[in-house]
C-alpha cells in the first residue's frame, strides 16, 4: 500500500490564493476549504486509498519560544484563518484522518506520520504531499518521498541531493546556514546555497565541519570568512538547526490500517451543503460506491 500525507495547511494557502473565491449563504469565505476538498476527493479517485492531513490548528508552536522571528499567524488573511477550524471538521466528515498540530507543527506531524509508516512492512511508499523544503529531511531513498503536487513533481533521495546539493539528513544543517525566510529564521550570515552546499557535500552536519579553513579539504570561495563567520555565529547555528528538524515521534495513529479511507460520513452531505458544493458529497458517494460495491 502507499500512504499520502497531506500537509492541510499549505493546501489551504495554495487554494486559498489559486482558486476562484466562494462564499456560503452567512457570506463567509469558503473557496480555500472547497479547493482542498475537491483535490484529495481528487487523490481518492486517481487510486488513493491511504490518506491523512497535518493542519496546523495553532499557527504558534514550541519553536517560538525558542526564536523570537519564528513565524507567527500576524499578518495572515483573516478569511483565509478562518477557514482552518472548519477545514479540519470537514475533512473529518469526509472519512479523512486529520492530526491537528498545537504544540508542534503540521510538519512534525508530516515527519511523525511518516517515520511511523515506514516501519510498517506493508507499506511500499509514503508520499508526503507538500513542497516544503523543510519536510526534504525525511524523504528515505525512494520509499518516503516528497511530492509537490502543483508541480507534479515526486523527489526521492537523489532529487533531495540534486536540489540541495546535500544528503536528507543534512537538510536541517543546511538551513541552518542558509536560514528558512518562511518559517523566520535568517542563517548564518555569508552562507549562501552553494557554499554550504558544498561543506556539507563533505561534512554532513555543522559539528563536523572543521574550525579552521585551511582544515578543509573541499574549496569554497571566501573559506576564512566563512569559517569567522561560523565560529562567531556557532550558538545561533545550532539553534537554527534545532528550528529546521522536525519532530517525529508524536503518536498519531497505532496502525496504518487507521488511515484507510472507507468513505464518508452521513455529516458529509452537510457540509457540502454547507459550502454550496453539493457536488462535493455526490462525488464522494460515487468513489464508496465504487471502490467498495462488494
Amino acid at each position: 500500500m502507499n500512504i499520502h500525507l497531506v500537509d492541510g495547511t499549505y493546501e489551504l494557502f495554495r487554494h486559498h490564493f489559486g482558486a476562484p473565491s466562494a462564499t456560503d449563504a452567512a457570506g463567509r469565505e469558503v473557496g480555500g476549504m472547497r479547493g482542498v476538498i475537491a483535490s484529495l476527493l481528487g487523490m481518492l479517485e486517481r487510486g488513493a486509498t491511504h490518506m491523512a492531513v497535518a493542519t496546523d490548528h495553532v499557527i504558534e508552536s514550541f519553536r517560538n519560544d525558542l526564536w523570537p522571528g519564528y513565524k507567527t499567524g500576524e499578518g495572515i488573511d483573516p478569511a483565509l484563518l478562518a477557514q482552518f477550524h472548519p477545514l479540519e471538521e470537514a475533512l473529518t466528515a469526509m472519512g479523512v484522518p486529520v492530526w491537528p498540530m498545537e504544540e508542534l507543527e503540521a510538519d512534525d506531524g508530516l515527519a511523525s506520520g511518516a517515520a511511523r509508516a515506514r516501519r510498517d512492512p506493508r507499506v511500499k511508499r509514503v508520499i508526503i504531499c507538500t513542497p516544503d523544503k523543510d519536510l526534504s529531511q525525511c524523504v528515505v531513498g525512494d520509499r518516503v518521498v516528497q511530492w509537490d503536487r502543483r508541480k507534479d513533481e515526486v523527489r526521492d533521495e537523489r532529487g533531495v541531493v540534486a536540489r540541495f546539493g546535500v544528503a536528507p539528513a543534512s537538510i536541517p544543517d543546511y538551513l541552518a546556514l542558509v536560514g528558512d525566510s518562511a518559517d523566520g529564521f535568517p542563517g548564518v550570515p555569508g552562507w549562501g546555497a552553494k557554499s554550504t552546499a558544498t561543506i556539507l557535500a563533505r561534512y554532513g552536519h555543522l559539528e563536523d565541519i572543521p574550525g579552521h579553513p585551511l582544515r578543509w579539504d573541499v574549496k569554497v570561495r571566501g573559506a576564512k570568512r566563512l569559517a569567522e563567520s561560523l565560529r562567531v555565529n556557532r550558538a545561533a547555528a545550532f539553534l537554527f538547526r534545532d528550528l529546521a528538524t522536525l519532530r517525529d515521534s508524536a503518536a498519531l495513529f497505532d496502525d496504518v490500517d487507521e488511515l484507510e479511507w472507507r468513505g464518508a460520513t452521513d455529516g458529509f452531505r452537510d457540509v457540502a451543503q454547507s459550502l454550496e458544493a453539493p457536488g462535493l458529497w455526490q462525488r464522494a458517494e460515487r468513489l464508496r460506491a465504487s471502490r467498495f460495491r462488494g
